[in-house]
């Protein structure tokens, strides 16, 4: 038991002093720093030989009695930049201040500049080295600009002397990150009096340029009035167009609406008068109708009654001249056999009846007497008996005297007895 024990306390102390071991031998590296083991030397890529080892980040063993550690910060080291009486072109000495950020770079080849030439310095000493080899910069890079140029361009400035300053700073193995000017100044008043003749200048300019700005804006004015005026002239033009056009177009619409209107009517009246028409053909075709009807119908059937009892009377006229067309052919016979008394008892035959005919229309005729003449032929032919009564006749109708009536009215009544009448015949 003693001897467990006893191994158990060697095992703690070894332990310990394992631990006690590793810590000395075991180096961390921060993110904003470098580790240079010094004491080995190492080859690199291109074939060059160093005798120190670079560490960024993460953690290796030192070998103890072989090897040395140094730690180097790679935070910002800020500088503040003061040169006075620095002579620029031209002789005017000034005075400058400015501000820079300096740090110690992190990747080879700069760190290896910066391990040989500050390995082992402090801070305080890096910062002055960055800060007389910007000063020497910074008189270098006015010796060659104006008051005016460094004064009025200050960044020109600080990218001339940044410019410069990186190529000496990077042979010494520090990066310059940033550089400003903050103030430009002299002790002979050449800044003042460039200023006082800019600032004269400025209210020279800025004077014309409130004339020139006054003048303008009054110009302006004037001009925005001229608008104004022809806006408001040229908005009254257009009123009046657009009256005018509303006008035109007010009176083209009660054109179109009179003509539509008249359009109407007469369309209208023509409506009206085909309807009319419509309504008259439908009234002769009713009275066509009702005149077939009741004239052109009872007349075509008149007509053919007519025609039918003309063709009847006519076929009774035809069969009674045949009749009598027999009859007188058999007189004829007759007249032919019986000679010359034949004649007068033929005449006698036909005028009988025809007295009968003629008493009959003009009432009781009664017959006193009647001659008979004999036919002559032409005047001195006629008998005197016929010539006489001729001219009786004619003295009678030419002066209305009854000659005859006369001479019975001076000689008395010398008529013959009535004679008994004659029979009639039929």
């Amino acid at each position: 038991m003693e001897v467990l024990m006893a191994l158990l306390g060697v095992a703690a102390i070894a332990f310990v002093a394992l631990l006690l071991i590793v810590k000395n031998v075991l180096y961390v590296c921060q993110p904003n720093e470098v580790l240079i083991f010094s004491g080995r030397q190492r080859k690199t890529e291109d074939g060059k030989l160093f005798g120190y080892k670079i560490i960024r980040g993460g953690r290796a063993i030192r070998i103890p009695l072989f090897e040395t550690v140094d730690r180097m910060d790679l935070t910002n080291m800020i500088i503040e930049v003061q040169v006075k009486n620095a002579y620029s072109r031209g002789g005017i000495p000034l005075n400058i201040q400015g501000v820079a950020n300096i740090k110690v770079p992190g990747e080879e080849p700069l760190l290896n500049n910066t391990v040989e030439r500050f390995l082992g310095r402090s801070r305080d000493s890096i910062m002055k080295t960055a800060r007389e080899t910007l000063e020497g910069n910074l008189r270098g890079v006015l010796a060659t600009m104006t008051p005016e140029q460094v004064n009025t361009d200050k960044e020109t400035f600080a990218q001339r002397l940044a410019a410069e300053a990186e190529h000496d700073l990077n042979k010494l193995g520090l990066v310059l990150d940033t550089l400003k000017i903050q103030n430009v100044s002299d002790e002979v008043g050449y800044l003042d009096a460039m200023g006082r003749q800019r600032a004269a200048a400025i209210r020279r300019d800025a004077l014309i340029a409130e004339a020139v700005s006054q003048a303008q804006a009054t110009e302006q004015r004037w001009t925005n009035t001229r608008n104004s005026e022809l806006t408001t002239l040229e908005a009254h033009t257009q009123i009046a167009l657009k009256e005018n056009e509303r006008r035109i177009a007010d009176a083209q619409t009660r054109r179109a609406a009179l003509i539509a209107q008249q359009q109407a009517e007469v369309e209208a009246l023509i409506a009206q008068a085909r309807a009319e028409v419509g309504m008259q053909d439908a009234r002769i075709e009713q009275v066509r109708r009702q005149l077939q009807a009741d004239i052109l119908a009872p007349a075509d059937a008149a007509r053919r009654k007519a025609e039918e009892d003309a063709k009847g009377h006519a076929a009774r006229i035809i069969e009674q001249g045949r009749a009598t067309a027999q009859v007188l052919s058999q007189i004829a016979a007759t007249y032919n056999k019986g000679g010359a008394a034949a004649r007068d008892v033929l005449l006698m035959q036909k005028l009988v009846p025809l007295f009968h005919s003629l008493a009959g229309t003009i009432g009781e005729l009664k017959i006193d007497r009647l001659t008979i003449l004999p036919k002559g032929t032409g005047t001195e032919g006629q008998p005197l008996g016929a010539r006489l009564v001729d001219a009786s006749e004619q003295i009678k109708a030419a002066t209305g005297i009854d000659v005859p009536k006369s001479l019975r009215d001076a000689l008395g009544d010398l008529r013959p007895q009535k004679a008994p009448p004659l029979p009639r015949t039929t």
